[in-house]
């Protein structure tokens, strides 16, 4: 009998409140592993808000959420980028002054094994780890198609390429997770087909669970095995793209009747 899927993030009844606006109302979410999948829904249905929550920008007002059967909440987005959970955001945040090469090569720095005074004596275990870190930094840029921008600036490149080096980076963590906010905003036809094989290659080669939000339809049906659907803050289904296509209160909330 084949093994199921273990649970990896599981969000319990989790509520947040801003003053009297409920934007996350009793969410839950059990997302096993290896699973590529997508939240979607109308504009303030509460979908940033559930990666802010996970992600550890803010704390829910009740309810939990675990990740490998330990809870995160409460705990900050540092804390919860060394447990394994990668993000990007719906507006880039990269690194000023930094090529890109170095601005993927800091996202490494999170799991950094030596000391500072190893570090100011430049022992063995430094060096190796250095150049470890490296390749790596080679192997998300060529995952992601940027290979010789390695010393470009970030501001120098065009729009779409900023959103790949952002993936990049967000890799370079080495997460069990990866949380994608609208990766394909501002993108043409063409980069997102782009990018949806970019994301198909991540999944398969990386082996890594993956959950975005996407107002892109045709993108989310087409990568995505599994979707949470939310309106108002709740979640009012979850199943497959076809499932969900034919579920009428989603087609009236969300994708037009």
């Amino acid at each position: 009998m084949k093994e199921q899927p273990k649970t990896l993030l599981q969000m319990n009844n989790v509520t947040m409140r801003f003053g009297g606006v409920v934007a996350v109302n009793g969410v839950n979410i059990n997302l096993s592993e290896g699973r590529l999948a997508g939240i979607i829904g109308p504009n303030g249905a509460g979908k940033t808000t559930v990666f802010n929550l996970i992600s550890g920008v803010y704390d829910p007002v009740e309810g939990d959420i675990r990740f490998r059967d330990q809870v995160i909440s409460g705990k900050s987005p540092s804390e919860i980028t060394h447990l394994g959970i990668a993000r990007t955001f719906q507006n880039i945040r990269l690194f000023k002054g930094l090529n890109v090469f170095d601005n993927v090569k800091m996202a490494t720095n999170c799991r950094t094994e030596y000391s500072f005074m190893e570090g100011v004596l430049g022992l063995p275990r430094v060096w190796r780890q250095e150049k470890e870190s490296a390749a790596e930094v080679e192997r998300y840029l060529e995952l992601v198609g940027l290979l010789g921008y390695e010393n470009t600036w970030p501001e120098n490149l065009a729009y779409g390429l900023q959103r790949k080096l952002e993936l990049a980076r967000a890799l370079a963590t080495k997460p069990a997770l990866l949380l994608l906010d609208e990766p394909a905003a501002g993108l043409n036809p063409t980069e997102i087909r782009e990018l949806m094989d970019i994301i198909r290659r991540i999944h398969k080669e990386l082996d890594m669970t993956i959950l975005l939000i996407e107002h892109h339809m045709d993108m989310v049906m087409d990568i995505c095995e599994e979707l949470w659907v939310m309106n108002f803050g709740k979640v009012i289904a979850n199943g497959d793209p076809e499932h969900i296509q034919r579920e009428p209160e989603v087609l009236r909330a969300y994708l037009g009747s």
